[in-house]
């Protein structure tokens, strides 16, 4: 495994599936490669272009923050309704690390090196990106349906109860900075 992606994925760890680790690192190897975003980057650029740039939560910030807030939660759902609603953990961790890898295809730096949506970017979101990206790598089509399904994109589709944590874990710690009143 990539020292720079462990770095910047320690809830790598997380995953219990030799394969699927693996093949969710990779995704973020061939990420990184194909990005002009660099791992220093990802620790600086704001986590979402819509809030400004005064915005100090920082992409990694937040990506890692949704995988924390979507085991936690699939943790739960686990213990707590009796078998009836249940979440694969292996699952549920590697889609929330992989919803956001296409933003490395989709973003590009500016003269001033602040992130702006590429042209690439323009025409293929993260959603459709990502997907690409991890379906190159072999991850199964219920991580990928994460991927697919975690942004607005996904309201179209039938989402899994594992997309569903992860929607939710990413729309609750971003919606926030984005309708926040000023007061």
């Amino acid at each position: 495994m990539n020292k720079n992606v462990l770095a910047l994925w320690p809830e790598l760890n997380w995953i219990k599936n030799d394969d699927l680790r693996e093949k969710t690192a990779k995704t973020w190897e061939i990420a990184l490669e194909r990005s002009v975003l660099t791992v220093d980057d990802l620790n600086r650029i704001p986590f979402t272009l819509l809030c400004g740039p005064n915005l100090k939560v920082t992409f990694m910030d937040h990506k890692r923050s949704v995988v924390h807030i979507a085991r936690d939660a699939a943790q739960k759902i686990n213990e707590m309704y009796h078998g009836e609603l249940t979440a694969d953990m292996d699952v549920v961790i590697a889609g929330a690390i992989l919803a956001d890898v296409g933003k490395l295809l989709e973003y590009v730096l500016d003269e001033n090196g602040k992130a702006v949506q590429g042209t690439y970017g323009k025409y293929l979101r993260h959603p459709f990106s990502g997907v690409s990206l991890a379906e190159e790598c072999g991850v199964p089509a219920e991580v990928c349906h994460i991927i697919a399904a975690h942004a607005g994109e996904g309201n179209m589709v039938k989402r899994t109860t594992e997309a569903y944590i992860v929607h939710h874990a990413d729309f609750m710690t971003f919606l926030p900075f984005k309708e926040r009143l000023i007061v």
